[in-house]
């Protein structure tokens, strides 16, 4: 059984090429490495020129937790110099959940420029665009749509129903994480969305502290299959007959089938 995970952030792993063999290991055949700044960026072109199975797939971008004006044309370059290796731009967003942002309209607006930056930046070279978005999730949808971007995933939502609701009409995508195994608000999401506009993920190193104590990991690329044994049960569905769709879904919002 063959998967992809798409979304993983390569970069931070201590013990990358351990935690590759193992995704080989398992039956992962490609993983999406998305950077969070400029130095991880670089990183992750560095990962991608070196690594020869499984296949990585690379987005470039800036997260919003590293929302930077000084770094913000130094990154905007290295993308359109190394357009060609990517895959799409991200991982990019707003979030006004982070208390040290929450009440500060400066860093709010720090984001807001930079996400616009890289959004406008998706949609000159048709790459589509990764979202990270927490306590700004209706705003995030808004500017996406409104900018005119066409293709879209919401990683890891878990935001309202009905800015879900806004986000599936427009054609955009969501993700699911191992932690659709244990957190309320990720599993509502995975279970109202379709499954034609879903992507399965690990967002590796994340710690997820699972439903027990005792039950925590950290995750790596080859527990994407976590992510899909999780979204079975939600949905109650075969792993092979979900897995054959979320698979198609990765090929065909990532466009995989033209690398």
């Amino acid at each position: 059984m063959k998967i992809i995970d798409t979304h993983a952030h390569l970069d931070h792993l201590d013990s990358l090429d351990e935690a590759l063999k193992r995704a080989v290991d398992a039956g992962v055949e490609g993983i999406v490495a998305v950077s969070m700044d400029l130095n991880s960026c670089r990183k992750n072109l560095e990962i991608k020129r070196k690594i020869k199975e499984p296949n990585i797939y690379l987005a470039l971008g800036m997260h919003p937790s590293e929302a930077n004006l000084d770094e913000l044309e130094a990154c905007v370059k290295l993308v359109q110099e190394n357009k060609e290796e990517l895959i799409a731009i991200g991982e990019i967003g707003l979030d006004f959940w982070y208390k040290w942002v929450n009440k500060d309209e400066e860093k709010k607006q720090e984001q807001r420029v930079v996400f616009k930056t890289f959004l406008e930046l998706g949609k000159e070279l048709d790459l589509p665009v990764v979202i990270h978005s927490r306590g700004a999730w209706e705003e995030s949808r808004k500017m996406t749509r409104e900018l005119g971007v066409e293709r879209a995933e919401f990683h890891w939502y878990s935001g309202p129903l009905d800015v879900l609701d806004n986000i599936l009409t427009d054609g955009y995508y969501i993700s699911g994480t191992p932690s659709i195994a244990h957190s309320p608000q990720s599993q509502e999401a995975v279970k109202h969305a379709c499954i034609e506009q879903t992507l399965i993920e690990t967002d590796t190193p994340v710690y997820y502290r699972g439903k027990k104590k005792g039950e925590g990991f950290q995750s790596e690329p080859k527990d994407v299959f976590r992510t899909l044994q999780a979204y079975c049960r939600l949905k109650n569905l075969e792993e092979q007959e979900a897995l054959t769709v979320l698979n198609q879904n990765a090929c065909t919002f990532f466009r995989l089938g033209d690398q």
